[in-house]
């Protein structure tokens, strides 16, 4: 018996048409089906015009809606299919990792490089495939589907800016792979599950890059205006604590940051192999501090989705922290 699938469409480079002003989102579902005639063979399936916005302009907001629209359908279809511009398809992938966890059905994110209208394309490609994966009997929860790859919605980052191999799924396997119209799963997950919507999330987080010869008085800036501080360290992680110019290290702005209550998470800006902050003093130093998490393997789209998704449920800092440190689809392991 075919499949049930819904196709939530939220604008992107795949449903967009050019104008004097460039790229722009124009094209709504059932367009876009037009183009993909193939997919009445795979499965049923329904469209729903959620939004048609370039993905620069998706956020929590926008997540909440998409989070929302699968939670009032959820118990109608077999799957779930989110058209979605690239640029944030990572984060928003992350998110909804964490606003609707334990689902056995696939809520399955695709977009593409090019506009569907466009000849030499991968939309239509990419779209065949997210309904293919969605359609599968061993497919669930969030994942992505790009260039036939299928990566966990937590493990994702977008890595080329025009290639069709724009995903990369971070120091994780792909979970699944689509070729010649067949899924070959690498990894299954346990179905037998009841999914947990909870959409809540604030936006009191920032993300730091540190730099070689940073002022420590944008720590103590940001302290004015944010609960979270995401700082992006060198290396294995670490942060510099030798004084200059300053009255203080950005080891010490930091430390007063958390003596006022605000929760610092330390990752790495290095693509792969995470962070490790005992490796070095610069590090070690940091690691008896309650209110200093580190990030690990976890991408950053996962770090700020979930700061952002565990500020919604409490700002006690014992809490956060815990609710940090606890693994969900594999973004910690």
């Amino acid at each position: 018996m075919n499949k049930n699938i819904l196709l939530i469409t939220t604008g992107g480079t795949i449903a967009s048409a050019e104008s004097k002003n460039g790229l722009v989102p124009t094209i709504n579902s059932e367009e876009l089906i037009k183009f993909v005639p193939e997919i009445n063979k795979i499965c049923n399936f329904k469209t729903l015009d959620l939004m048609n916005l370039d993905s620069t302009n998706v956020g929590p907001h926008e997540w909440h809606k998409i989070a929302a629209s699968v939670e009032e359908n959820y118990y109608n279809f077999d799957g779930f299919i989110i058209t979605h511009g690239t640029d944030t398809l990572s984060y928003t992938a992350a998110a909804l990792s964490y606003m609707i966890q334990n689902s056995s059905k696939p809520i399955i994110l695709t977009g593409s490089q090019k506009s569907i209208y466009l000849r030499d394309t991968d939309a239509r490609r990419n779209l065949i495939d997210a309904f293919i994966y969605a359609s599968d009997p061993k497919s669930s929860g969030v994942k992505i589907v790009f260039n036939s790859k299928v990566i966990r919605g937590t493990r994702a980052r977008k890595i080329r800016t025009q290639s069709y191999n724009a995903f990369e799924s971070i120091d994780y396997p792909d979970v699944a792979k689509v070729m010649s119209d067949h899924v070959t799963h690498y990894i299954t997950d346990s179905t037998a599950k009841n999914p947990q919507f909870n959409y809540c999330m604030t936006h009191p987080v920032f993300v730091l890059k540190l730099t070689p010869g940073l002022d420590p008085q944008i720590i103590k800036d940001l302290g004015k205006i944010y609960k979270v501080l995401i700082i992006e360290s060198f290396g294995s992680g670490g942060l510099p604590n030798i004084k200059h110019s300053s009255e203080c290290s950005i080891s010490d702005a930091v430390n007063e940051f958390t003596d006022k209550g605000g929760i610092v998470v330390l990752t790495t800006q290095v693509p792969h192999e995470g962070s490790r902050l005992a490796t070095y003093a610069v590090g070690k130093s940091l690691t008896d501090n309650p209110n200093i998490l580190e990030g690990g393997l976890m991408t950053l789209e996962a770090i700020v989705c979930k700061m952002k998704w565990i500020l919604g449920q409490t700002e006690n800092p014992i809490e956060i922290r815990r609710l940090f440190l606890e693994p969900v689809d594999f973004d910690i392991f």
